[in-house]
């Protein structure tokens, strides 16, 4: 299962903690980093269990499970920017008059009624889960959809893909392993891409050099290629282009 599967398919708790089990390692929900179980690993003279190691992992890497997911693109949170900054605020741990003076708001019963509109859309948000699951039961007839990856951009209908037009595609575009055309609808472009990001270790950094040879052996135009993965956030860089990784 993909970093991304993990991800979507992980229950409340997991997705609350950062991290889920799998066999025998614990992997991070944010970035795919794994632990095994059993071990004993050692952290500045400090000795650690597995699941208290993903503990400290998390923290150093993503500062926190909330920081991570607020920082989601917001039409995966469903969270405007406002309501993001607030949630950001009351994480932090500042009263209303603190809030009110730091975002400029009216009064502090402005910031009491977006505590209120928060803890509605709270509500509807677990009545919402406990119907979806309970459909999942009845609705024989739901596609597969292949799921949207945490960091994706531009996130719109392109990427509502079923399982079934995932395989159609890839057999039309690629023959013995290359990429025939890169000239189709860009719901496809976004299939394509997909592919291409299986090409990379999600724990390697690459030069800019190493990227190209190894889009080069998939489709001639490889500049294009790159620039599109980095567009839709299957690729990251630095500023400079020096090194490239997957985008987690």
């Amino acid at each position: 299962m993909s970093e991304t599967e993990l991800f979507w398919k992980a229950n409340f708790n997991e997705l609350k903690q950062g991290y889920k089990e799998q066999g025998e390692t614990y992997v991070c929900l944010l970035c795919g980093h794994k632990l095994q179980k059993g071990i004993i690993y050692p952290v500045d003279q400090v000795y650690y269990e597995a699941y208290r190691r993903m503990e400290l992992h998390i923290k150093e890497k993503h500062g926190s499970v909330f920081e991570f997911l607020i920082g989601l693109d917001k039409k995966l949170t469903g969270l405007t920017d406002h309501q993001k900054n607030l949630l950001a605020l009351f994480y932090q741990g500042k009263n209303d008059r603190e809030i009110q003076k730091e975002l400029e708001i009216g009064s502090s019963s402005t910031i009491r009624n977006h505590r209120f509109v928060l803890k509605e859309k709270e509500r509807q948000a677990k009545l919402f889960l406990a119907m979806m699951e309970l459909l999942k039961e009845k609705d024989e007839h739901a596609p597969a959809m292949l799921e949207i990856p945490k960091h994706a951009t531009m996130i719109d209908d392109r990427y509502r893909v079923t399982e079934e037009e995932n395989e159609k595609v890839l057999k039309k575009y690629f023959k013995d392993g290359k990429l025939t055309s890169f000239s189709m609808k860009q719901k496809y472009k976004i299939i394509v891409l997909r592919e291409m990001i299986k090409r990379f270790d999600e724990n390697a950094t690459y030069t800019e050099k190493e990227v190209n040879e190894i889009l080069k052996t998939v489709f001639e135009d490889f500049v294009t290629l790159r620039r599109y993965l980095i567009e839709y956030g299957f690729l990251d860089r630095k500023s400079d282009g020096s090194s490239y990784w997957i985008k987690k």
